[in-house]
């Protein structure tokens, strides 16, 4: 069954590290409308942050690309967002999404990112083609504060 968007939010930006940030609470801040807990906000604030983070490491590596955001609130009170990169793409998915894999040859990355987000998320899906780029679906239930 397909849920009714009820709200939606497109942004788009330059993969520089500053702008991590602002699509974190760029995010938080779109969802409020639902009232949503402090820790559900922290969870999607922490899963943004991480998405955007691969896309600018892992993605665009030392190049500046776009990263493209779509946050929509579904009925129910559910969280889709969807962050896209055009980078360089994930050749083995299931590999990438090992906890303790990582790309970086500087040794500054933990390779915990997509764990970060499966944990954070209720859902999370990967999608990507190497050189095409790689786009994150996640979505989260709100239960909002009793």
């Amino acid at each position: 069954m397909k849920l009714k968007v009820l709200n939606e939010m497109k942004l788009s930006f330059f993969s520089h590290s500053a702008n991590e940030g602002f699509a974190r609470v760029t995010a938080s801040a779109f969802f409020a409308e639902v009232d949503p807990t402090v820790e559900e906000i922290s969870d999607v604030k922490t899963a943004v942050s991480e998405a955007v983070t691969n896309c600018i490491v892992h993605g665009y590596r030392d190049n500046i690309g776009k990263i493209e955001i779509i946050a929509r609130i579904l009925e129910g009170n559910i969280a889709y967002i969807k962050i896209k990169d055009t980078g360089c793409g994930i050749s083995d998915i299931k590999k990438a999404m090992e906890p303790m894999y990582t790309t970086d040859t500087t040794n500054e990355r933990a390779g915990l990112g997509f764990a970060v987000m499966s944990s954070f998320m209720d859902y999370l899906r990967v999608y990507s083609k190497p050189e095409r780029g790689t786009t994150v679906v996640m979505k989260k239930k709100f239960f909002g504060k009793e």
